[in-house]
């Protein structure tokens, strides 16, 4: 037992263990952090953190990695190498800068949820607005993952069993789906705490770690165009699964790396890049179980994951790009044999990531609609466990009977992305923050208006260069 101080300057007897019962029953109006009447600044220690920094940063890490990155190197092909780096470095600077807007204006009022921060900004429409959004994003990306699991597991079952049909009932993606969400994504969503995930996450980016050693090696054994028959005009196609000469790019116009290019499918790439670097509904979550939390410590955990993140993307982007040029699929793992033996476990790896992530982005989901819905209710079992099988449900359904892993890159990244990354922390910040400590004309209130103008233009861009792609016709993607 521990006596810990309140707000009112009296004491109460606790247990440590329970802070984590403490903060699941507190009721939504009440602040995560108590008012300090001794003018200190607040802080989160209210709440006992458990989850240590490099857990941490396995955590968020994980929730930033994800589908994206299988979309990379399509929209690479699709700008071309300088234009996708240029591009990439942005949104991940704005990203980080996002997350330290966030942060600060979490410090300022004590709030813990992405939620809390639009209802303290904008009242009950602020935390709706915000808790939709997040919901929206999270569902979206939840179905990138399931789809992945879909399109690749059935692949990956027949190369291991050695057999070309694909008319058994255990290789029908639709079923494999609702399998795994119930046997392995469904009893990590029932954990109460998002903290106690670390484990699996790092386990998660280890099986991406692989995909991207992978990505890199076969660049080098891949003859260019060896695996589309239709781009070639030799007789015979090379085994994928031995090692070949490197081809000769100079006598093959599809084995050309632009550096510099705008194709119709471009309209893509800021929503593929936008989708993959979003993780700020998980920002506060792992910051409030953060051990001895801090802005700096919270801010060098997301630093130090969007670098990690930004490097395994590039160098993913480039060599998915450099294997198959113009050619590449909209997801990188259809552009690979299937006979392939290292393809195969490199497909296994990732189905492994990608299926540990949902739990992972499930928490969020929960949160939203618990706050929407049950703002003053304290944590029930039965509420938790069937909120998650709510949701499973409901993208299992969306997955199955969506064509395009495009379709949720470009819907998703285009519309809540944005939302989350830019335009929702800029104006926390613009509201939340004090005028007296910054007026409306300080030069931080002033980025933070620019910073949600950046928002906007990149969500009317994206959405109107999809509507017009896609209403032109013109929707070839690499490989097909």
């Amino acid at each position: 037992m521990e006596l810990e101080k309140l707000g009112n300057g009296h004491y109460e007897k606790r247990d440590e263990e329970d802070g984590f019962d403490a903060l699941e029953n507190m009721p939504e109006r009440e602040e995560f952090i108590p008012k300090k009447t001794d003018g200190k600044k607040s802080e989160f220690t209210d709440f006992v953190g458990k989850t240590s920094f490099g857990m941490s940063i396995f955590n968020l890490s994980n929730a930033i990695m994800g589908s994206g990155i299988l979309g990379l190197a399509y929209a690479m092909a699709n700008t071309g190498i300088i234009l996708f780096g240029i591009l990439i470095i942005l949104i991940a600077i704005l990203s980080a800068y996002s997350i330290h807007l966030l942060l600060k204006s979490a410090g300022v009022v004590g709030i813990r949820a992405y939620e809390q921060l639009g209802y303290r900004a904008f009242g009950s429409a602020g935390k709706i607005i915000a808790a939709c959004i997040i919901t929206i994003h999270n569902i979206g990306a939840m179905s990138s993952y399931l789809f992945i699991v879909k399109m690749e597991l059935p692949s990956v079952i027949l190369g291991l069993l050695d057999k070309g049909t694909d008319s058994e009932w255990y290789v029908n993606g639709s079923y494999l789906i609702i399998i795994v969400s119930i046997c392995v994504i469904l009893p990590l969503a029932l954990m109460r705490h998002l903290g106690y995930l670390g484990y699996t996450s790092g386990f998660s980016l280890t099986c991406m770690f692989f995909f991207l050693i992978s990505v890199i090696y076969k660049k080098f054994v891949i003859a260019c165009s060896s695996e589309h028959p239709s781009n070639t005009n030799h007789s015979s196609i090379p085994d994928p699964t031995t090692t070949h000469t490197p081809y000769d790019y100079t006598h093959n116009s599809t084995c050309k790396a632009e550096l510099i290019t705008l194709t119709p499918q471009a309209a893509y790439t800021i929503p593929i890049l936008a989708f993959a670097f979003v993780c700020h509904p998980e920002v506060l979550p792992i910051y409030t179980e953060l051990k001895n939390p801090t802005k700096k410590r919270m801010q060098n955990v997301a630093n130090i994951s969007i670098l990690a993140m930004f490097i395994m993307y590039l160098l993913t982007a480039i060599f998915g790009y450099l294997t198959f040029y113009d050619k590449v699929n909209d997801e990188l793992l259809k552009s690979y044999s299937t006979k392939d033996t290292l393809m195969l476990c490199v497909r296994l790896a990732v189905l492994v990531a990608v299926t540990l992530t949902v739990p992972v982005v499930l928490f969020p989901i929960r949160r939203a609609v618990q706050q929407l819905m049950f703002p003053d209710k304290p944590f029930h079992w039965a509420r938790h466990i069937a909120i998650a099988v709510i949701l499973l449900i409901f993208v299992n359904i969306l997955v199955i009977f969506v064509p395009n892993i495009r379709y949720i890159f470009g819907v998703i990244g285009a519309t809540s992305a944005p939302s989350l990354i830019f335009i929702l922390p800029g104006i926390f910040y613009i509201r939340i923050i004090p005028e007296e400590q910054e007026p409306l004309k300080s030069r931080p209130k002033i980025q933070a208006a620019m910073f949600v103008a950046l928002g906007f233009i990149f969500m009317v861009m994206s959405i109107t260069s999809i509507i017009i792609q896609l209403v032109t016709g013109d929707s070839t993607v690499g490989g097909h």
